[in-house]
């Protein structure tokens, strides 16, 4: 718990900051808004040198489970705005941020953290502007082992982006130098100033009380001793003008490069100085169009311990690209179908005929429907709707351009196939009808479950993809079933390691996102992948992947009046309509019945929304349930 604090009965224990621990700081013309704890002062630990106070989460305090949150005052902020938070996590545990809109039954994950320290730690957390109220949530989860702790030390809210710095400040934006034993990047300014040194005044101020960065090649040892500077990596996607100041002294040779990583460890250079510049500080202008968080690396490699310096000052950031004939985002979602109407921009060639069809399945109990909501539209190729032996079948989707980075996910579905082989297979084409790559083919998979597919690719020209499947003998054809095609922007591998779900979402794969069972009931939700240990009962597979997770009850042992209640996390109330969607298997002769039911604060009776009783079907089937609820609520499915 947050010591100073109340301890309610609850497991979710809660500070709202008080008033008189926030205080409003001019700097550097700007307000900025810092939120300071009124608990224990620093003993052992200092933070830059100054004796101050931290507020901690403190394994001592709360037993399993348990979690300190830190609410912050009513926020209003109309500009992009940057959270710097000073923070350290001793022994194992947690820090999450979320953002907790005006109205809104979830709170949206901004940060988080695992990682545990022996130093204080600076992150920096991007705001979007908006127009609505909210609060920033801070969650911490001490470990459970004694000394196991959450601090944090400062909150600082700052108008502006996170990449942006100016270097006047102890914490330097959040800035990182990646340590080479010779060459470095330093702070300049007052600090280093004497009467022999050849570094350039601060450009901020434009005298010499101010700072920057720089780096020198004065112990540079080694051919292409190589700095980096990197910015926080920013935790939304950014797309605009980045704007900088740098002076270079190259006149004996180094190299400096400006770089965006993602998370994946990818780099991609978007400028280089092209001509010799004079000393004096120079602005730098480059467009950044990234579909993905990134991070703005400064790079300089010298060749030798004679390789001058280079500085940089003012790192800037506008919502508007620097230069007007740079396109805005291109919108991949042309080439998303779920074929529930149409083909959308899918055709195949005249000459082939027509070997993918569009068909829908009632739902029942000996056919699997479609993915998208078990009784929909899906895509079929086999040899029994066409009339001659064997076939080749190309599904062509729509052109994208090219030198971009896409994602592309599917779903399918084999059935009945003897052998696997050239059964499905992706090639990215070019415009003049060209195989480009054969980017993935299909390798043994479960029978009878939708898997889904996740492809990375990039070509540098106009490409589409082709989805090709081959059977040569009728005898080795089964069915061949294709559904839920979408593309995106950024590396599928990017998308899938950002937060687990989206608030209010959860599809268990990774754990039960918070839902609990009743403890007063007669069986238990488990959390299972792959079949159903009874025969002929239960889905083949998860919805989500196919080779995934979900929650099940095994229904045979149990008897009339015998009940398992799975219960959501407690919902904050919402004065409009909501909808609850969700995906269901009811399959087996003993099946019973599944009710969804709302719980009100304060109320003993529930609100029954939703019911299903006895076998549905093998396939699993899209519910979708609008209820109203103004006060904090649970949602429960009961069994």
């Amino acid at each position: 718990m947050i010591p100073g604090g109340k301890s309610p009965s609850r497991p979710e224990r809660a500070l709202t900051v008080l008033s008189q621990g926030s205080r409003e700081v001019g700097q550097s013309g700007r307000r900025v808004y810092q939120l300071q704890s009124l608990s224990q002062p620093v003993t052992q630990q200092q933070m830059h040198g100054q004796m101050g106070h931290y507020i901690t989460a403190d394994s001592a305090f709360g037993g399993a489970g348990q979690r300190a949150v830190l609410i912050s005052p009513d926020l209003e902020l109309l500009e992009w705005s940057c959270i710097r938070l000073v923070y350290q996590i001793t022994g194992s545990g947690s820090l999450k941020v979320y953002v907790r809109p005006e109205g809104e039954s979830f709170d949206y994950l901004l940060w988080s953290a695992l990682d545990p320290s022996d130093n204080w730690l600076i992150a920096s957390i991007d705001l979007r502007n908006t127009t609505n109220k909210y609060k920033i949530v801070f969650v911490a989860s001490p470990g459970q082992k004694p000394a196991q702790s959450v601090a944090i030390f400062e909150i600082l809210v700052v108008p502006g982006y996170c990449v942006e710095c100016n270097f006047e400040e102890h914490h330097l934006c959040g800035y990182m130098n990646y340590w080479n034993p010779n060459v470095n990047w330093y702070v300049g300014g007052s600090t280093i100033q004497d009467g022999q040194s050849d570094l350039p005044d601060d450009h901020t101020m434009n005298n010499e009380r101010g700072h920057y960065m720089y780096v020198d090649s004065v112990y540079a040892k080694h051919f292409q001793e190589v700095a980096q500077l990197t910015s926080p990596m920013t935790t939304t996607t950014i797309s605009g003008c980045l704007s900088f100041y740098y002076q270079r002294d190259q006149a004996k040779g180094n190299v400096f490069t400006v770089f965006t990583r993602d998370r994946m460890g990818h780099y991609e250079e978007i400028w280089k100085p092209d001509i010799y510049a004079k000393l004096m500080w120079k602005l730098v202008k480059v467009d950044i169009k990234a579909p993905h968080p990134l991070a703005v690396v400064f790079e300089v490699a010298f060749n030798s311990a004679k390789g001058g310096y280079v500085a940089i000052d003012d790192i800037s950031f506008s919502p508007e690209f620097c230069n007007t004939e740079t396109e805005p985002f291109f919108d991949p979602s042309v080439a998303n179908c779920d074929f529930e109407e149409d083909f959308c921009q899918y055709y195949q060639e005249q000459t082939e005929g027509s070997v993918w069809n569009r068909v829908s399945v009632t739902p029942n109990v000996y056919r699997v429907g479609d993915h998208t909501t078990g009784s929909g539209s899906f895509l079929l190729a086999n040899t029994r709707l066409i009339s001659r032996q064997g076939y080749v079948g190309r599904l062509y989707g729509p052109y994208l351009p090219g030198s971009l980075m896409y994602c592309l996910r599917f779903y399918y579905a084999l059935h009945g196939f003897i052998k696997t082989n050239s059964t499905l297979a992706v090639y990215i084409y070019d415009e003049n009808n060209v195989v480009q790559e054969k980017v993935w083919t299909v390798s043994e998979s479960p029978m009878g479950s939708w898997i889904q597919v996740e492809i990375s690719y990039q070509k540098p020209m106009p490409t589409q993809v082709v989805f090709v499947s081959i059977c040569k003998d009728f005898w080795d054809c089964g069915f061949l079933t294709l559904d839920d095609i979408t593309v995106s922007l950024g590396d599928c591998r990017i998308s899938a390691d950002r937060f687990s779900c989206p608030p209010g979402e959860c599809d268990f794969e990774v754990d039960n996102c918070g839902y609990i069972q009743d403890e007063k009931d007669s069986s238990n939700w488990i959390r299972k992948r792959g079949q159903t240990p009874t025969s002929y009962t239960g889905p083949n597979g998860d919805h989500t992947t196919g080779v995934g997770y979900y929650m099940y009850i095994e229904a045979s042992p149990m008897i009339s009046g015998h009940n398992a209640r799975l219960l959501s996390n407690e919902l904050r109330g919402f004065l409009h309509q909501q909808c609850l969607v969700f995906f269901y298997n009811m399959y087996g002769s003993g099946t019973g019945l599944l009710s969804i039911y709302l719980k009100k604060e304060g109320q003993r009776e529930e609100v029954l929304l939703w019911r299903r009783r006895g076998e549905q079907s093998i396939s699993w089937l899209k519910g979708l349930v609008e209820y109203k609820c103004d006060r904090n609520h649970q949602v429960s499915s009961l069994e």
